[in-house]
Parts: C-alpha cells; structure tokens; sequence
C-alpha cells in the first residue's frame, strides 16, 4: 500500500480549549486535587490523559456537595448560579471561560439588564453547556431555537434580539436572521449580532478544502462534540469517503482500497493533535 498521509494543519484544539487544558494542567503540577465541572472537553481519550493526572469530572450536583476545593470552569462556561454556589461553598474557581464565550455572556447579560420584557433568542443547541451558560445571563428566560422550524414560535408582534452560539454554523444562523426579518411585524425591533467564533467559523471552508485534496478523509472528533458534526458534515459533503473516528483503534483497514493514494487526517476543536498523530502512526503500521 502506497499512501500519502497528511495531517490537517488547521485542526486541532482552539485557542479556548488550549487554555483551559494548560490551566489545568499547571494546577496538577503543583500535586493539587482539581475538580472539572463537566469534561474538560468533548474528546474522550483527551478526558482520559487528564483524568490520570488527577483531574476528577463532576457534574452539578456533585459541587453543590464540595467544600474548600479547586474547581477549573472550562471553556463553555457557565451560568451565575454556578459562581454564587462556588462563593457559598467557599470552592475557589479556576475560570477558563473562553474569552469570546465571556464577551458573548457579557452582551447577552447587558441587552437583558436593559430590555428584560424583548424576547432574547440564542441559536444553538439546547441543553450546551455553552447555551445554558447564555441563558444563564437573562434569569432562564432566553429562548433557544435549533434550527427555523423553531423560529415559528416567537412572538413576531414583540422586540427580538438575535444571538448565536460559538459554534454554530454561519450558514444556520443566516437562516434564521432571514425567516425573521421576514415575519417581524411593524412596530417590533429586531435586531441580530453575530456572534460565531472566527476561528471556528473559518474551519468550514479550509477543512473543505482540505478534504477534497484526498482519496479518503479520517475525522477524528468525540462524537459529543457539536462541531465535530458541524465539520464532518462539511468534510462528507466534499469527500464521501470520508470517515468519522474517535481513536485509532477505530480504523478499519478495509477502507484503504486499491484506488487511495493520499489520506487527509483532521478534526475538530476538541481534537488533541496527539490523537491525529496516533491515528497516521495506525495506518502508516499497515502501509
């Protein structure tokens, strides 16, 4: 088997993820005990590799249980409630909230603050922890709409102040922007900021183009991740053969037919660059 292999340039964890993964990792150095409030990030061999160094996984109710402990706030972060229970259970928060999750709570909180009766709508997925984050800001009462079915439901006779999460796909949002400028009754404000992060919002067209330049395409991307899903149905859009894994045990060697030559390896923003690399380790064993 004569394959050309190349990883994906462009993959890999975001900037977001590379803090909070380096925060916890500085804090585990000093023999610490740290606590995570839920995974650290949506790739279960990433989870893993930090659970063996100390890192232990909690969900919500098992810090309303903590005391005197360190608790490390991922990425996604998290909604008031979340800080107010820390400072109640003197639990010291190691906050690596992305800044530019951080600056979306921040609008989301002073738009509600100013106009707490405007129906405040999140593009996103529900139950996120990202978008429970966003809800978090306006006392529950924003409303989260998946896709444009959900947009019918909105009061079009009201003001409607338009959000979306991270990383949601530019192309989803401009959707639901048009459905409502067009039902928007006369009289309601409707105003929408966009608020998808570049670096995640660029991968689209690079990963596309990355996928077209090979035979076969390996995504390796948790299948927690909701832009994994988002990117690898931007890679089989391109490339049919394109394949989704989690490890390297999940490559199936059947699908390296005669006609492969070049193999594209890429992932998510979840994705550890190691895990790519073990993965083209896999394949080159058989070549």
């Amino acid at each position: 088997m004569n394959l050309t292999i190349e990883i994906d340039e462009g993959s890999g964890f975001c900037f977001g993820v590379t803090t909070a993964i380096k925060k916890a990792e500085e804090e585990l150095a000093k023999g610490n005990a740290l606590y995570c409030l839920g995974d650290i990030v949506h790739n279960g061999m990433e989870v893993e590799r930090l659970h063996e160094q100390g890192l232990v996984t909690i969900n919500h109710d098992d810090l309303r249980q903590l005391h005197d402990v360190k608790v490390l706030l991922r990425a996604h972060g998290e909604p008031p409630e979340t800080y107010a229970l820390a400072q109640q259970n003197n639990i010291e928060i190691i906050d690596a909230t992305c800044p530019v999750v951080l600056a979306l709570q921040r609008r989301i909180k002073r738009q509600y603050d100013m106009a707490p009766d405007a129906q405040i709508v999140i593009f996103g997925k529900r139950g996120h922890a990202e978008v429970l984050g966003l809800v978090g800001q306006t006392a529950g009462k924003a409303i989260v709409v998946e896709k444009v079915e959900d947009v019918e439901r909105l009061d079009f006779s009201r003001d409607i102040y338009l959000y979306s999460q991270t990383t949601k796909s530019l192309d989803g949002f401009h959707r639901v922007i048009d459905y409502i400028q067009q039902h928007i009754e006369e009289g309601a404000t409707f105003r929408s900021f966009d608020t998808i992060c570049r670096q995640v919002a660029n991968r689209m067209p690079n990963i596309a183009a990355f996928a077209s330049r090979h035979d076969l395409v390996l995504f390796v991307s948790g299948r927690k991740s909701s832009n994994g899903k988002v990117l690898f149905n931007e890679c089989r859009s391109v490339n049919v053969r394109s394949y989704q894994i989690e490890s390297a045990d999940e490559i199936d060697m059947a699908w390296f037919t005669d006609d492969v030559h070049t193999v594209g390896i890429c992932g998510a923003t979840s994705t550890p660059k190691w895990l790519m690399e073990q993965c083209k380790e896999r394949i080159a064993q058989y070549k």
